[in-house]
């Protein structure tokens, strides 16, 4: 079923680089959430008013705020899909997150509402009115919404959309506050005690807490989050695979919504290569690169060091220095200048960012000492770092 829908509205659906791929698929999830959720609303509003049930009424309205999200993912999706503009020469893919933004915060606004609304259930109890066929209905639901998320988690994992990916979670979340729902109605049934309100204060925490991590998931990216790894990995890897390339550092990537990423790069190329001959290499795995993997991508040009063996062997005792200290410190922008009664190394030092300012004053004088034991000419000229990458969970 979900094969046939893509199918049939999602034109050249393989191409999910593609923005307009990108938007069709995002359309696709809007409609029929809508669609799913405004059913499910009716259906469940009417059941509860017809048992008097404060957990399914809850329930219902439930229903009806997924359907809202899911008219303003619409919205986002289409106005995330303008192309550039002058005043916007990122896009406008970022409105797909802040209608996620929007979203949650009505996700926790309907979850307070009932909330309260179970609060005077558990304090004002009332009857409820069992039916067979009201609870099949309930439970036919429950399968519709399993749907729903698998729906969702299969397309949000093809076009990598933290959206969709999301709507799958509280959709699942719905799941379990319907059969929440439902249990409570069997516990009446069987052994007349109202636990409607105690169940509807449950489904109410679960909502609220489900539009919490929406907002949290949602918050990540427009606050700037570092680099996927695999993403670093692949960047890494693609660049440093050409000819007249000899290392990479200080990968940065710069997300403006899904699927539109800006990335930039340090790539060290031999000092004594002619400068053209080198920018030739980096233009032509800026345009591969970035045509490969979907991103824009920039490559700056370092020249290094990689014939003279003094500069390679002071090089190899300054790694060997580092990873004795900490195993995470890495280097780059190694140079050396060869005085009379001093010998600079000058360097970029990478240390994560669990190092406080005290701890980096304290480090650079630990590298420093260790290095005049090797030669006590050396004076370290280091410039503090961070990287860019998130780090693997």
């Amino acid at each position: 079923m979900i094969q046939f829908l893509v199918r049939r509205f999602v034109k050249n659906y393989e191409d999910t680089e593609n923005t307009d791929v990108r938007t069709a698929y995002g359309i696709l999830s809007s409609v029929v959430g809508i669609f799913c959720n405004v059913l499910l609303f009716g259906v469940k509003f009417a059941i509860g008013l017809l048992m008097r049930s404060m957990a399914v009424t809850a329930d219902a309205f439930n229903n009806l705020s997924d359907a809202a999200s899911s008219v303003i993912g619409f919205v986002g999706v289409k106005m995330a899909s303008k192309p550039a503009d002058k005043d916007h020469p990122f896009g406008h893919g970022r409105m797909e997150y802040i209608a996620a933004l929007i979203v949650s915060f009505l996700v926790i606004e309907v979850g307070i509402t009932f909330f309260r609304s179970a609060i005077d259930k558990i304090r004002n109890p009332e009857e409820l009115a069992f039916s067979w066929i009201s609870f099949i209905i309930l439970a036919l639901s429950v399968g519709v919404k399993l749907w729903l998320s698998v729906f969702n988690r299969t397309l949000g994992r093809r076009i990598d959309s933290k959206v969709m990916l999301a709507t799958a979670a509280d959709s699942m979340g719905d799941v379990i506050t319907t059969s929440a729902t439902l249990a409570s109605i069997i516990v009446c049934r069987f052994t007349g005690a109202n636990i409607d309100g105690i169940v509807g204060l449950l489904v109410s925490v679960i909502v609220i807490w489900s539009g919490i991590s929406i907002a949290r998931d949602t918050l990540e990216p427009l606050i700037g989050r570092g680099a996927d790894p695999k993403l670093y990995a692949d960047i890494k890897e693609l660049v440093e695979s050409y000819d007249g390339i000899v290392g990479t550092h200080d990968l940065i990537i710069h997300n403006y919504g899904p699927g539109r990423s800006m990335a930039s790069i340090h790539a060290e190329v031999p000092r004594d290569v002619d400068i053209e001959t080198s920018h030739e290499v980096i233009d032509r795995a800026e345009r591969e690169v970035s045509k490969k993997l979907g991103i824009f991508l920039v490559i700056h040009m370092d020249p290094v060091e990689i014939h003279d063996a003094r500069v390679l062997a002071i090089r190899e005792k300054l790694g060997r220095v580092l990873r004795a200290l900490d195993e995470q410190l890495t280097f780059h922008d190694f140079r050396v200048v060869f005085g009379k009664e001093q010998i600079n190394l000058i360097f970029d030092l990478v240390v994560p960012f669990t190092y406080n300012e005290q701890e980096e004053v304290k480090l650079s004088q630990q590298v420093m000492a260790l290095m005049q034991e090797v030669d006590a000419r050396y004076q370290c000229v280091i410039t503090m770092d961070r990287s860019f990458v998130a780090e693997e969970e």
